[in-house]
Parts: structure tokens; sequence; C-alpha cells
């Protein structure tokens, strides 16, 4: 009796050893697909943006442009970018850099590392430098978008030939726009350590010492906040009852602070603001004397406005209103200056 000769031994599948490596290469192409049709859409949406623009009346153009980024973020930069609205006002940047994440594509983070020029429709150009200049946007769904805007050791420059600009530094500028409930935005300005321009009001009031404001106001009816150019924007939001909620704000300049209570505002018909708004003041006869010989003012109104300051003095102290009506600023019942154009 023989005995059978014993089976050989099997071969051992490789497949355990591969498939892992099979899936992974495989998730990375379908991946690069990905990633490679979400740059060709973006640099479409970047294009389509610009003409529709251009098409109401917005002058915007760049040098050059490259997406980047792979394989987790979508990386934008922008040479020589630049958009001017038709009223006037602009912004350029000698580079722009944007960045948003794969996995959450509706937050961009902006940065302008070598710095940014606004133009202002009558003053002129001012170059903006800094050790941080950067922005956030997000919610484009939303009306308003969240947006964030963050500057540091910002010094203002303003081109030979145009206006002077009331500072010409700050240690901290931040912007900060909010969508809310029940259709509100809110707004947000804040300027911390500004040093005001030698012949300017603020470097009148304050002297070698730092300028800070603030501002915190919530917008109402913001769904109607739509328009092809910001003229068209403010009326359709006006016309719809829009109102400026101004929660609180305050202007510090040396020994001198304004300090504003919650009152409403809106806007009429011919782009003014219109409303009232309480103010306490502190050095008032002084600030309204900078007002009158920086030309803010007249000098027949700036006495009578310090008449005025001065029989609702306490203290240092005094309180006024501050209204806005038929296109004129008066601070209680002086009439001091036109009211602020908005457009």
């Amino acid at each position: 009796m023989s005995v059978p000769d014993p089976l050989p031994p099997r071969k051992p599948r490789r497949l355990g050893l591969y498939l892992p490596f099979v899936l992974l290469l495989a998730a990375a192409a379908v991946w690069s697909g990905v990633w490679f049709k979400a740059r060709m859409e973006l640099g479409r949406r970047l294009d389509a943006g610009a003409e529709a623009l251009r098409k109401t009346g917005y002058d915007v153009a760049w040098g050059s442009r490259s997406i980047g980024g792979y394989p987790f973020r979508m990386d934008v930069t922008l040479t020589d970018a630049r958009v001017r609205d038709p009223s006037g006002w602009a912004l350029a940047a000698p580079r722009l850099e944007a960045e948003a994440n794969m996995l959450s594509p509706g937050r961009w983070i902006m940065a302008a590392p070598q710095g940014v020029v606004f133009t202002r429709p009558v003053g002129g150009p001012v170059s903006v430098k800094g050790e941080i200049i950067r922005a956030s946007l997000s919610g484009l769904e939303k009306t308003p978008p969240a947006f964030s805007f963050e500057g540091v050791k910002l010094a203002f420059q303003p081109a030979p030939g145009a206006q002077p600009f009331a500072l010409t530094a700050a240690d901290r500028v931040e912007f900060h726009l909010r969508p809310g409930p029940d259709d509100q935005g809110g707004v947000f300005l804040r300027v911390d350590g500004g040093k005001a321009r030698l012949a300017g009001l603020f470097a009148r009031v304050a002297g070698d010492r730092p300028v800070s404001l603030s501002w915190n106001s919530t917008l109402s009816k913001m769904g109607r906040f739509a328009g092809a150019t910001w003229p068209e924007a403010v009326r359709a939001w006006s016309d719809a009852g829009g109102q400026i909620s101004v929660r609180d704000a305050g202007l510090t300049a040396g020994d001198a602070v304004l300090g504003v209570q919650p009152g409403t505002l809106s806007v009429g018909p011919d782009g003014r603001i219109r409303g009232s708004l309480d103010l306490t003041l502190r050095q008032a006869p002084k600030a309204i004397t900078a007002l009158a010989d920086t030309g803010a003012i007249s000098p027949e109104a700036a006495q009578a406005a310090a008449v005025v300051a001065a029989a609702r003095r306490d203290g240092e102290t005094a309180r006024a209103t501050l209204t806005f009506q038929a296109g004129q600023t008066t601070f209680g019942p002086v009439a001091v200056a036109p009211a602020p154009r908005v457009y």
C-alpha cells in the first residue's frame, strides 16, 4: 500500500497585499479628477463674474492669474488686480492671494502682501501698506455674506497730487460684515492707534496722541440691497424701508471724545443720510474750533455751535443732538454742514 504524495503548498494570495494600494491609487485618481474639475470651474466663474461686473459699468482686470493648491486647497494668485466702480471708487493690489480648503470651498482667505491702493472719486489714490493686510469671505449664498478685514501696522500715503488722507498710520484696523436674523446685517468698524496727518482736523484736536474710532450698527431689509451699481442698490434698499440702527459709536482724538448713543438713520432720495443721533462730547469747543480752522464748517456756524455746546455742558462734557434732515446737518438748532452723502 503506497502513501499518496502530499499536495504541493498553495501559493500565497497577493490580492490582500496589493488591494489597499490599488484602492489608494484609484481614490487618488478620482480625487485628482475632482480637483482639476473644480479648478476649471473656479477659473470659469472668475471670468464670468468679472464679465458680469464689466457689463454693469465696473472696470475689472488683472495682469496674470494662477490657480494651484493641489491636492487639498484652491489657491488663486492675481497680479496687478484692480476693480473700479462707476462712481469712481477703486481698489488695486500688485499681488492678491486667495485660498480655500477643498473640504470647505465656501470660505476664502485673502491677503495682499505688497499692500493695496484705494482710490477716492474726488480725493485720489491712497497707498496702504502694513505688516498684515488680509480678509475673509464666506456665506456667499446669504445677504449679506460674512466678510472681515484686518490690517495691522498700516501706513497710509496719498499719491502725488492727491488730496491728504485723515490718517498717516494705524496700529490696527478691523471691519466686519455679518448676516443676522430677520433679514438684518451687522456692520462693525474699529480703528486703534491711529496717527493723524499733521495738517488735518484730527491732528488739530489730538495733537501727537493717538486717534481711535469705533462703529457698531445693524442694517435692516438686507435682502432688498441689490442693484447693478452701488446707487441702485442703496435706492432699492432705502425704498424698501431699510434703516441703519446705530448701537454705539465713538471717536477719541487726544482729550476730545465723541460718544454716539443708539439711534436710527436712513438714506434719502438725494443719497444723503437722514435721521438723528444723540451725542456726548468732551472738549467740544476745541473740536468745533478745529472744524472751522480746517474749513469743514464756516466760522459763523462754528461760533453758533460752540454757544450751543457751552449751554449744554455739564463739567467737561456737552450733550447735543446731531440731526440730518433736508440735506443739512444740524448741531442742536445750528446748521453746520451738508448731510453726509452715501452716493
